[in-house]
């Protein structure tokens, strides 16, 4: 009998609407810990996640039977009403459309997730617009700057 065997690593970044700086160092980790839980119910495995008060990076470990817009569109759904359930966050909180997902092999994951949870410490260099451009050109995907997140400028 024969099986499909897979490794396949995402990095997912997404942005707060009109990238607001909604997320707050007090409960950005019950927040972390409420995704851990979306991944890890959707049966693939979180690796890393971290992030600033505007955006959010993933890195997910995937099962090719998973959809990856699927699991993102309930990763950001779910952490929605959660964040305003709870009344987290002073405002209204919601996640931009879109998002960002990037490939890695298993030989770049060590560099990836150590990129992730430093993410507070790199953005004192570079601002979220800066990295995500950076990565849409390292990954070679093209794009329109008017289909990026809408940027608080």
């Amino acid at each position: 009998m024969s099986g499909t065997f897979s490794q396949i690593y995402i990095q997912v970044v997404f942005a707060v609407k009109r990238r607001e700086c909604l997320i707050e160092e007090a409960w950005e980790e019950a927040l972390y810990q409420y995704i851990g839980g979306i991944i890890r119910g959707k049966e693939q495995k979180l690796l890393a996640i971290n992030g600033t008060a505007d955006h959010l990076h993933i890195l997910i470990g995937m099962k090719p039977s998973c959809c990856l817009s699927d699991l993102v569109r309930e990763i950001k759904k779910s952490s929605n009403e959660f964040i305003n359930q709870k009344r987290l966050s002073k405002k209204k909180f919601q996640w931009q459309e879109g998002y960002g997902a990037f490939s890695y092999s298993h030989s770049a994951l060590d560099d990836v997730i150590r990129y992730v949870k430093n993410q507070k410490e790199h953005h004192k260099k570079q601002n979220f617009k800066e990295e995500y451009v950076s990565f849409l050109k390292k990954f070679q995907v093209e794009y329109k700057d008017e289909y990026l997140f809408q940027w608080l400028d």
